[in-house]
Formats: C-alpha cells, structure tokens, sequence
C-alpha cells in the first residue's frame, strides 16, 4: 500500500472512474498473476538450495544468500516506490518493474556459478520493489470503494496461495527437470501479465510530478544494510570478529547506520521517515511484525535445509512437508479481516505469537526417527499462526495515523520486515551451523576405542565389509545427523522463547481499532 497513497496527495485530478465487465476481470487476473509471481519467488527456492549449491559448487550455507540477496535488495527498493510512481506514473512503472523482473529472472536461470546468480538475484530483488506495492494502488483503483475489501481479499488470496505452491512446486522443477527452470517459469507469467496491464491500464495513468529525491539517503541506506547482511552471511565463514573483513564489515554497517539515522532527522524529503518511531503503536508493532517475520521466515528456510541434508528428503518430498503452512491461512484469513475491527487486533497478534510458540516447540522435539506425518503436523498448525499475524499487527502499526502519513509508515514497516527476513535467514543458518559444530564436539566425546557401544558398531560395520576408515566414515556421518538435528531443535527452541517474548511487545501499544485506510494497507501488507 506504500504507493497507492503516497502519490494521490500530487494527484489534482479526480481519480479514473472503476473499471468494468472484463476489464475490470483481467485487469485483476494479471495485477494478481504480478503479484504471485513476485511472492512466488521469495519462496521458490528456498528447497532448492542443496541442489543449487550442489550444482554451482559452493556450500548450502553459501547457498543462502539467494535467498538473502533477494531479500535486502527488495527491502531497499520499496521505500523509493512512492517517488518513482509520482516521478513515472504508477502504471508505467509497474509494467516496467514487471518486464525487468522477467528479464532478471531469465539471467538468474542462466547464471553459470554463485557469483554471477547473487548479482542478478540482487538486481531483480531491486525491480521487483515497486511490484507489490503498485499491484495494490492499481486494483484499489479499478473497483468502486464500497468493494475495495473484496478487491484485497482477493488479492491476499494471492500472496497466500504462492508460498504454499513456492516449496511444492519449486521442489518438483528440481528434482524433475533442473533448478533454473525455477526461475524460467516467471516468463510466460511476467510476459502476460505486463502485457495485459498496460492493454487495460495505459489510458489510466497517474499524474506525473518532478520531486526531489533523498540520494544521500538512499547511498547511506545501500551501505549499512548491504554491510550489515554481508558480515551475516559470510561471518560463519571467516570465523565472525576474528577476521579483518567482519570487523570492517561491521563498523561500515555501525558507522553507515548512525549517519543514516542522523541524516534522515534532518532532511527535508527523507527516504524514510523516522519521525514516525516517536509513536507508540508504530514502532511497537513495527519492530513485533519485523522480529516474529525473520524467527518465521529464518525457520522456514531452515527445515527443508535439514530436512534434505541431514534427514534424506528429496527437494519434493521438503515442498510437501513446507506447502501446508498456507491451507489455514487461506482458510482463516477472510474471518480475521472481517472480524478486525471488532476485536481488539492486540488479541489476534498474541494468539498468533502463542501458535507460532507451539509449533516450534514441537519442532524442537524431533529426532531423526520422526516420519513424514509427524514433521508435516506443526506445519499445517503454523497456517493458523499465519492467518493472525500479518493483518492484526499491520493494524496497530499504523492505527492513529493521519491519512498522509499511512503512505510512509507503510513503506518504513514493510522494509523493516522485508530487512529482518534476510537477516533472520542468515542468523538461523549460522546459529544451526554453530550448534551443530559444539554438539558434534560433544557426541564425539562418546566415540573411542574404550566405548562399548563404538567398538560394537565397528565390529558390525567391518562384518559388512567396510574397511576401518569406511566405518569411521558411518560413524561420522551418524554422529553428523544427530548434531545436525540437535542443532536444530535448539533454533527451533529458542525461536519459541522469543515469540513469547513478543507478546508483552504487543501490549505495549494503545488498543486499536482499524478505519478504513489502515485496513485496506493491512489486507495487503504481506
């Protein structure tokens, strides 16, 4: 919703009249098919890692940051979309945005190592900014206000059904066909819907203006993030602050932040509005959704990664076990946005919290015997925590605020939890690599020459025909899987504590009620 309002205060016309008949159908069906595509893509590949690592030669943890790159580049783009649509025109820019993201995916599937696949992932995470936001305006636009909640409903269907085909569907391509057909798949998709698009919306452009942009702002925001995820992503590696890189890694990120901060109170036209932190609700519920979005999204690249590694699941059978989590999403989300406004949002936000604790405590139970059945049960309960999550908090984060002002805080919020889901990725990675090292340190402990229990497997395994070092071998392996898990259900542990912890975070804020701007903002947000 950041730039569906942000450019109508500009905008001395009357609004274009709501479209009609097929227009109206199609134009939906293509700003929907946009917006699946772009979500799609957060997810997709999230199972195909170990094969994309695998086939490019790097390690799963280096693998990560296709999915963090992604990430933070996405995260910077969408405070500009306010500027860039009024710069523009909404529907140029969006069709744009879409032609660019087809582009970037068709080089991201043709990327011959890591090196090369990161920068495109990077550069399409930037296009695709404006996409969401914008898909928003121009269906808000298309139908008449009094079915404008039908008009988001429509569209969260949307952004929910696509991380529950993301895994499904991203496993199948790479174990049936190979992993770049994970990104091939956004031609036809971008194609037609840009095309169609601008058939129906070229003639109902936005008013265009000149205006000022914050460049220092945007350049000290590129630094301090972009420094701040490459000492995450690449600290497991160089061993964290006892490598040169990390430390200067971390003063740029330290030093860029404060300038950011310093420079941002002090501009006219700022990239992001931080004035807004002086509110109680904004900044309470901002930093609830952001922190419980990176535990989310941290742990849900974090299973199939296990699940493959360490457990023997091909990247389809991990699709399965991960496209559940939105069936009760679907399901329920329509009865938490028509029951929004009357009941307290706080109330859905911490009952949310509470189910998102259940299910990773029974995540932190499992073991390496735990069959199909009983890993994909938390799944499908983690539905019910989605469904209360995105809708009540963006509620009580923009609650109280002035029409003009929803624009700005929409954006400042979506980038901060855009932010915290790659820094959430990359911290659940290196803790569960981390953890698995001292487990491992430990079991091994257990293994010797004097150990009843080693020197009966080794008898056994030599019986079989292994050799001393094939044996040793097994054991390794063995010893791998079950720090592997530990390691795991120590992410999954802690991740639990802290959604409780949030729920007081919650209370926080002043009750909330939503009126008619924060709802719309809200049926969108994620």
């Amino acid at each position: 919703m950041a730039s569906a309002t942000a450019s109508e205060p500009a905008a001395a016309y009357a609004p274009p009249p709501p479209l009609t008949g097929s227009a109206r159908l199609w134009g939906t069906l293509a700003l929907s098919a946009a917006t699946f595509m772009n979500v799609l893509d957060s997810s997709i590949a999230n199972v195909s890692l170990p094969a994309i690592a695998g086939d490019l030669g790097v390690s799963p943890n280096q693998g990560v940051w296709v999915i963090t790159s992604f990430g933070v580049a996405n995260a910077i783009a969408v405070p500009l979309t306010g500027w860039l649509s009024q710069r523009f025109g909404q529907v140029r820019l969006f069709t744009t945005s879409v032609i660019l993201f087809v582009i970037t995916s068709w080089l991201c599937g043709l990327a011959p190592n890591m090196t090369t696949l990161i920068f495109f992932r990077v550069l399409q995470g930037l296009v695709a900014g404006p996409m969401i936001p914008l898909s928003q305006a121009l269906l808000l636009s298309s139908y008449p206000k009094a079915m404008a909640g039908t008009a988001m409903a429509f569209w969260s269907m949307t952004t929910l059904v696509a991380p529950v085909m993301g895994p499904l569907l991203g496993g199948w391509i790479t174990d049936n066909i190979s992993w770049p057909w994970i990104f091939y798949i956004n031609i036809p998709i971008g194609f037609g819907a840009a095309f169609i698009t601008w058939s129906i919306f070229h003639k109902r452009e936005s008013v265009t203006r000149q205006l000022p942009i914050d460049s220092v702002g945007l350049a000290l925001l590129v630094i301090w993030v972009g420094a701040l995820q490459i000492m995450l992503d690449k600290g497991q590696e160089l061993d964290w602050f006892h490598s040169g890189e990390v430390v200067a890694l971390a003063i740029v990120a330290l030093v860029g932040l404060v300038a950011f901060v310093i420079w941002e109170l002090t501009e006219e036209h700022p990239v992001v509005d931080l004035t807004l932190f002086k509110r109680r609700n904004f900044w309470a519920g901002a930093v609830a959704t952001a922190v419980g979005y990176g535990l989310f999204f941290g742990n849900v690249v974090l299973l199939p990664l296990w699940l493959q590694q360490y457990m023997g699941y091909t990247a389809t059978q991990a699709g399965m076990v991960m496209a559940p989590v939105g069936v009760m999403a679907i399901l329920l989300a329509p009865l938490v946005g028509k029951n929004i406004t009357k009941v307290d949002p706080r109330r859905f936000a911490a009952f949310s919290f509470v189910v998102f604790a259940l299910v990773l405590w029974m995540r932190s139970n499992f073991n390496t015997q735990a069959d199909f059945g009983t890993i994909l049960i938390p799944t499908i309960i983690q539905g019910v925590a989605t469904a209360c999550f995105f809708i009540p908090l963006v509620t009580i984060t923009l609650s109280g605020l002035s029409h003009d002002k929803i624009p700005a805080a929409s954006g400042l919020s979506n980038f901060l939890r855009i932010t915290a889901g790659s820094f959430g990725t990359s911290i659940a990675t290196t803790i569960w690599q981390d953890r698995a090292a001292m487990h491992h340190a430990q079991i091994s402990e257990y293994v010797n020459q004097g150990s009843t229990a080693t020197s009966s497997a080794l008898s056994g395994l030599a019986s079989a025909g292994l050799t001393p070092d094939q044996a040793l071998g097994s054991i390794n392996r063995l010893v791998d899987q079950q720090a592997y898990m530990l390691a795991a259900n120590d992410v999954f542990y802690v991740s639990a504590l802290i959604f409780l912890l949030l729920i007081p975070l919650v209370y926080l804020t002043r009750p909330a009620r939503a009126d008619a701007s924060s709802a719309d903002a809200a049926a969108g947000a994620h």
